[in-house]
């Protein structure tokens, strides 16, 4: 991927690359593209994990395409893995014209420029099992404003707290 990257934004700073990058490969984007290609039904998991929702996760799906990209490595090399991933990740490597800007990252920036302290994370809650997880995160400025959110993976409910608190002090 960032091979990719840096041949089709060849003239953007390492830093604007870096975040096409970890827009790209985050969890819920591979498990995007492991939904695309319909990977759901190939998964052999327990009667628990089926019950609990385990082949929609997030969490499982990005695994599993990580997984399949590296056995696609070891089994026929890298051109195979190149080719695979710049065929499934398709137009989204070129969807924005900007680097996008990560919420965490968005939120601080905001904070330090509106003079207020650095956001700051607490995890609220852990539940569900092991293989589906879910964890509920608050962010603060202070005093000032807070937000919660829950996701599959405590980065994932991190972001959406950020995002969520960026939405209330900009609106």
């Amino acid at each position: 991927m960032a091979e990719w990257l840096w041949e089709s934004f060849p003239r953007e700073a390492e830093g604007q690359l870096s975040k096409r990058l970890n827009a790209l490969v985050t969890g819920s984007v591979c498990a995007e593209v492991a939904r695309e290609l319909g990977v759901r039904p190939h998964l052999k998991l327990g009667k628990q994990a089926l019950g609990d929702g385990a082949g929609d996760s997030d969490n499982v799906l990005g695994d599993v395409m990580e997984a399949l990209i590296g056995a696609l490595y070891r089994d026929a090399g890298l051109d195979a893995a190149r080719t695979f991933v710049r065929r499934v990740w398709g137009e989204r490597v070129q969807r924005h014209a900007k680097a996008p800007q990560h919420p965490k990252s968005a939120l601080q920036e905001w904070a330090a420029a509106a003079g207020r302290r650095a956001p700051e994370y607490r995890l609220l809650d852990r539940s569900g099992p092991g293989h589906a997880p879910r964890f509920t995160v608050s962010v603060a400025i202070g005093s000032f404003a807070s937000a919660e959110a829950t996701a599959g993976n405590k980065q994932e409910a991190e972001t959406a707290a950020a995002r969520a608190l960026l939405e209330k002090v900009k609106s």
